[in-house]
Formats: C-alpha cells, sequence, structure tokens
C-alpha cells in the first residue's frame, strides 16, 4: 500500500547539518541504485519525487534550495534522462564534499549512508534484477575501504555467495532484498512496503555473516572463537594466534577485534546462524563497534 503525501508533513525536521548530510547522501544513493539497471521506471520516479516532497518545507534552506528545484525540473516531462540523473548526482557530490560538512561526517560514514541509498534505489520498483546485483558488487569492489564496517561485511559477503554460480536463484534473490530491507526506512519510502518486507525476512533471516577475504592483523589484536574447527583444537588455534602477537579469549567482549567461526559442519556459512558469540557480535557491529566476523579458512589462510 503506498503511502499518501499528506503523511509527508509527519516526518521530523531537519534540524542539524549532520541530518542534511544523510539525507543528501540518501538522494544520492536512491539515485545511483535507481541508474544501475539503466531503466527507469514509474514507481523510480515516485520514490525520487516522495524524498522532494519530504524536504520540501526546507526548500528555501541550502542545499535543498538547489537540490529541488533541479529534480523539479527534471521530472516535469514525466522522464528521467541519464544526463539529468548525472547532473543530480553532481550537484549532491558538490554539498557532500564542501568544507561545510567535512566536521560532521568522514568518509566511511557517508559511503555507507549512500550504500543504504543505493539498496533504497534498487528496491524502489521491488524488483532486483542481475544487473543491479552486478552493479551493486562493482560499487562494493571499489570501496574496500569500508571493510570491517557495517553492513559492508555482510552484504559483501551475500553478494559473493550468490554469484558464486554464475547464476542468481530466486531463493538467492528473495535472501538478498531481505537483507537490503534492514537498511531501508519504510517510512520515507512511497513504494516498498514495510509488511512485505517483514513476511519476506521472517522466510529469509540472515544472521552471522563472515567478511570476504579480510584483512587480519596479529600484534596486540584480540580474537574470540565459536563452534568447532576443522584442523585444530581451540587450545591450538589459542597458541597460533598468542604466538602471532595476539590474544585469545573465550568471550566477545568490547576488545575482541576478531570473532573466528569454525567452518566444520558448516557448509553453509555465509547464510548460518552460529548462536549466542555470533549473535553478540552482529549486533555490536550495528551498534559501531569494529569486530570483524571471520570465518576459519580465511585465519588459516593467513597464517599459512
Amino acid at each position: 500500500m503506498r503511502k499518501h503525501y499528506e503523511e509527508v508533513e509527519e516526518y521530523r525536521v531537519y534540524g542539524s547539518k549532520a541530518e542534511v548530510h544523510k539525507a543528501v547522501n540518501s538522494l544520492l544513493g536512491i539515485i545511483s541504485g535507481i541508474k544501475f539497471d539503466g531503466v527507469v521506471t514509474t514507481e523510480e520516479l515516485e520514490e525520487i519525487t516522495n524524498w522532494c516532497n519530504l524536504h520540501r518545507h526546507l526548500k528555501k534552506k541550502s542545499p535543498f534550495s538547489e537540490i529541488i528545484p533541479m529534480i523539479d525540473d527534471a521530472l516535469f516531462d514525466n522522464e528521467l534522462t541519464s544526463e539529468e540523473m548525472e547532473d543530480i548526482l553532481w550537484l549532491c557530490q558538490r554539498v557532500i564534499k564542501s568544507d561545510e560538512f567535512d566536521d560532521y561526517y568522514n568518509m566511511i560514514t557517508s559511503s555507507i549512508q549512500q550504500l543504504e541509498g543505493i539498496l533504497h534505489g534498487m528496491l524502489a520498483d521491488n524488483v532486483l534484477s542481475d544487473e543491479e546485483i552486478s552493479q551493486l558488487s562493482k560499487w562494493m569492489e571499489d570501496r574496500e575501504f569500508l571493510k570491517g564496517s557495517y553492513p559492508f561485511d555482510e552484504i559483501d559477503s551475500l553478494l559473493v555467495s550468490a554469484r558464486s554460480d554464475g547464476i542468481i536463484s530466486q531463493d538467492e534473490r528473495n535472501m538478498l532484498t531481505a537483507f537490503f530491507a534492514n537498511f531501508i526506512d519504510t517510512r520515507i519510502s512511497y513504494n516498498i512496503n514495510e509488511f512485505e518486507m517483514k513476511a519476506l525476512q521472517s522466510k529469509y533471516s540472515v544472521n552471522g555473516i563472515c567478511a570476504v577475504c579480510p584483512e587480519i592483523a596479529f600484534t596486540d589484536k584480540t580474537f574470540c572463537f565459536t563452534g568447532t574447527s576443522t584442523r585444530a583444537k581451540r587450545n591450538e588455534i589459542a597458541r597460533i594466534i598468542e604466538d602471532m602477537g595476539g590474544s585469545f579469549t573465550n568471550t566477545v567482549t568490547k576488545k575482541t577485534d576478531y570473532l573466528i567461526v569454525g567452518g566444520d559442519g558448516n557448509p553453509c556459512w555465509a547464510f548460518s546462524c552460529y548462536g549466542r558469540k555470533v549473535e553478540k557480535a552482529v549486533q555490536m557491529r550495528k551498534e559501531g563497534s569494529q569486530i570483524i566476523i571471520i570465518h576459519e579458512n580465511d585465519f588459516w589462510d593467513e597464517i599459512n
């Protein structure tokens, strides 16, 4: 069920530069996600219009005083060309790179906000195409500096797993959609239905995703292990870590840098839930912790 525009007036007022920056990053991401498949649908135009209506009460304030009229002009004919999208993206980039915002958001924060906007744009027409998935993978590959940040590692892992055999099944497409929906605020979406997304998420629950090809440092780093190893006992793993200059603990805490997930009996590790330690680590990452969840195969690759 689509939202009525009168509901837009109930949306919160943007009162800080940080909120403005987030709004612009979101728009930049939405349009980038819409561009991925090279086709702009009616639903996607509605999503961009909805963004404008959410912020139209700020039309006289910068940067909305520039962005909203540009979008209105572009959508006057109910079409959005590639050149028009590039113009809007250029203006958004100019805003977020200005000195005015440098003190509020670093590159990682801005990029994660844009990533969430991209997921919004990809699902704006409620269709997740192969081309969109491919373009998202390329976007991720160009931003390896986001490794270790939530939800970059989790999305990266899902994309690698889904694309590994060259064919994206309907189950994999649903899995991706369900996970992407976690980062979309349906209150500010015109077409993405909260209840439909929750119904999909109830069927495709994704927990405990390990980072893909993580960079692992040992000196002065704290490691924890969960599950059962395919190659060594836990005390042997602890000794290896200590010999490499790190420390080992049996409990996940704020001081934990890496949680190693054992691979024994878990062939579908990318989509598996490993219990309390992983759930705690995932929650910590959501709250901003830099703890990295790694599969033991990557651990062994690093020390060999």
